[in-house]
């Protein structure tokens, strides 16, 4: 079911639809969070809006996470976590494509394939960057990707579900980073997506 898309949020992404009111940003964050101190997200691969490379995506066979960084957090920082979801997903919850958390607070990185510290199972049940892969005949979708800086460390195992993460995360969101790219496949093999209930 679509949710309102706060009007914090909608002035930060201008393409937000009905999708973008079940991001797990809605949760936590407040125009006052929202890149609160100069906090910043980024990637050398792509920049806010952009389309995705085939090669972050289901439509090369070697495809891998993009690369991202991030400026200094708040103050009162102790870790980061990372939320990325396609907003456009046809269901209940977001499509959930990377769950990580276990990211020191401080500026950071993470290069292009990089393994993180902590990873959650993502809509397809797996502990991995889920590989955007939407239906070929539609609109691009858009992938949210979502940097909380918490003022506690998690101690969350691997293997954590979106709802576990948000669960561990109530209350202690400080500070909150965002970045979007976009994709729509163009190969005639492509799979139709699936959508997948997360568990």
């Amino acid at each position: 079911m679509a949710e309102p898309v706060p009007a914090w949020l909608a002035k930060a992404l201008p393409d937000a639809g009905a999708g973008h009111g079940r991001l797990a940003i809605v949760q936590f964050g407040s125009e006052d969070l929202l890149g609160k101190s100069g906090f910043q997200l980024r990637s050398a691969a792509f920049s806010d809006g952009d389309e995705l490379d085939p090669c972050f995506t289901a439509e090369e066979e070697d495809a891998v996470a993009p690369p991202l960084e991030w400026t200094d957090p708040p103050a009162g920082a102790h870790e980061l976590a990372l939320v990325v979801e396609d907003a456009n997903a046809p269901a209940d919850k977001p499509s959930c494509h990377w769950l990580v958390w276990g990211l020191p607070a401080q500026k950071g990185k993470l290069l292009e394939g990089e393994v993180p510290p902590r990873v959650g199972k993502n809509s397809f049940g797996n502990s991995e960057w889920l590989l955007p892969n939407p239906p070929e005949e539609g609109e691009p979708h858009e992938y949210v990707f979502q940097l909380f800086a918490l003022d506690l460390p998690l101690t969350l195992m691997p293997g954590a579900t979106r709802d576990e993460l948000i669960a561990a995360m109530n209350g202690h969101v400080i500070g909150a980073a965002l970045l979007t790219a976009k994709f729509a496949p163009s190969g005639d093999d492509f799979e139709d997506w699936e959508d997948e209930d997360e568990g």
